[in-house]
């Protein structure tokens, strides 16, 4: 297989990304930088260009506009190269539901012409603790063990990038937090994993996140960092009364956001003295503790769409 003419330091490098349908642009000057062996977290509403982008960025889809490098191939002219090293899950179960686990994967291993399709299988079959069930049909698995399998697919051919379009939607919490501990063990060996999520806890578990609205790039970095640079300040106040106290703190200019979690209240700004003197003056005269805690990724994106809505319109 040939191999880039030189490596960036980057898995992907891409500038300026622009696509529309029909006339109506659906991703608008996405710039991102990954570092091989990250894991890279997609987020933002449904429609806003998640998925676009990344079939731009694994060559299943050309841009309309911008440039850049995905494993040291050029995005636009050697498509072929980045599919042949990169893995693909989308969001909806692709494989068939009338042959069983293992000939599904024997069937992709042909796919991709690896030389001895059935110890392939069975490789993968090992890895993700699918031997006990290989000769089950996949349509009558349920949907955690349609995700394992759907993973085990993709990393037949042993890709350097694995491209996750929402992988874990409607799965329960133990089989995601299982698909994530496979994700890590995969990025600790060097692979580059690029996923889109709506689930915050897995954002979380990602090295650098990225979210999206209406097409265009608000917050890109690493976790630590979008957290540290959000401007945001959140206060945590434990009530007996948390109706009361919400009633009177939702009408301070200074609280932007206020989230209940039973009878604990999670207040938001980005004006920290104002912020706390809301808090002192309204909820600690009502009997109410409370304390300041770092903002959650929750409160930081719908912060940010709240604030891209108001200054670039719906």
């Amino acid at each position: 297989m040939t191999t880039p003419a030189a490596q960036t330091g980057f898995a992907i490098s891409v500038h300026g990304l622009s696509k529309s349908f029909n006339g109506r642009e659906v991703v608008h000057g996405c710039s991102i930088d990954v570092p091989y062996g990250t894991i890279y977290g997609f987020l933002g509403p449904n429609g806003t260009g998640k998925t676009t982008t990344i079939r731009m960025l694994c060559g299943l889809l050309t841009p309309d506009g911008g440039e850049g490098t995905c494993l040291g191939y050029n995005i636009r002219t050697q498509s072929a190269l980045i599919k042949r090293q990169t893995g693909y899950m989308p969001q909806k179960f692709g494989l068939y539901d009338d042959l069983t686990i293992r000939e599904n994967l024997e069937f992709v291993a042909r796919l991709y012409e690896m030389p001895d399709a059935r110890q392939t299988a069975a490789d993968a079959l090992h890895r993700l603790g699918l031997e006990a069930r290989q000769n089950q049909l996949s349509g009558e698995l349920s949907g955690g063990w349609k995700q394992r399998l759907s993973l085990a697919a993709c990393i037949l051919h042993a890709p350097k990038l694995l491209l996750l379009d929402e992988p874990t939607a409607g799965v329960d919490p133990k089989a995601r937090r299982e698909f994530w501990d496979e994700i890590h063990a995969f990025a600790a060996q060097g692979v580059t994993i690029l996923a889109s999520t709506h689930y915050m806890d897995e954002a979380e578990r990602c090295h650098m996140i990225g979210y999206l609205l209406n097409g265009k790039l608000l917050v890109h970095g690493r976790v630590e960092d979008v957290i540290a640079q959000s401007g945001l300040f959140t206060w945590r106040i434990q009530t007996t009364h948390p109706a009361e106290v919400r009633s009177v703190l939702v009408k301070h200019p200074a609280v932007e956001m206020i989230t209940s979690f039973g009878a604990e209240l999670h207040v938001a700004g980005t004006d920290e003295a104002a912020l706390k003197a809301a808090v002192d003056d309204i909820a600690i005269p009502q009997g109410a503790k409370a304390d300041p805690m770092t903002p959650s990724l929750e409160d930081i994106f719908i912060h940010t769409m709240t604030r891209a809505k108001e200054e670039l319109g719906p």
